[in-house]
């Protein structure tokens, strides 16, 4: 949590640092355009990524698949459609990041990786839980072995 608190800090301060460095570098009317023509980009991007995972996810169904890497994929082209429309070079480079096939594609694998980690921390929990609760329902038997014996004498 507090890294997306300092995250959610020094990514402004970061993003105004560069635009300043980069309207010094090339003026004020060229950074303001390359700002509004990245902005119309990401709509752009969102508005076509929205419709190919629709089309994507639709022919999975159709085939009786669950949709779930092209719903992912989705979200992240649309999420690097809101980079890309936010005021910032930074947001730009993470954007084109998400957006380059073989970025994406170690991306869509680590977060898969820690989906299925979490979801077996889950499961042994729930299953913990489960047999715990189990054995509290369960009626309280006297511990009984049964077995046969024979007397024996001396």
């Amino acid at each position: 949590m507090r890294i997306f608190l300092l995250l959610f800090l020094l990514f402004p301060l970061a993003e105004l640092a560069l635009l300043i460095k980069v309207g010094s570098s090339v003026g004020v009317l060229p950074t303001i355009l390359l700002l509004i023509i990245s902005g119309m980009a990401g709509i752009l991007l969102m508005r076509l990524a929205g419709f190919a995972t629709a089309w994507r996810a639709r022919e999975r169904l159709a085939h009786g698949e669950l949709p779930e890497r092209e719903m992912l994929q989705g979200l992240m082209m649309a999420v690097a459609g809101g980079l890309l429309f936010l005021p910032g070079f930074l947001s730009d480079i993470v954007a084109l990041l998400v957006l380059f096939p073989p970025s994406r594609k170690l991306f869509l694998g680590y977060v898969g990786r820690r989906f299925e980690a979490q979801a077996q921390r889950r499961r042994a929990f729930a299953d913990d839980l489960h047999q715990q609760q189990a054995r509290r329902e369960a009626p309280q038997r006297p511990n009984v072995i049964e077995g046969e014996w024979e007397r024996r004498d001396k």
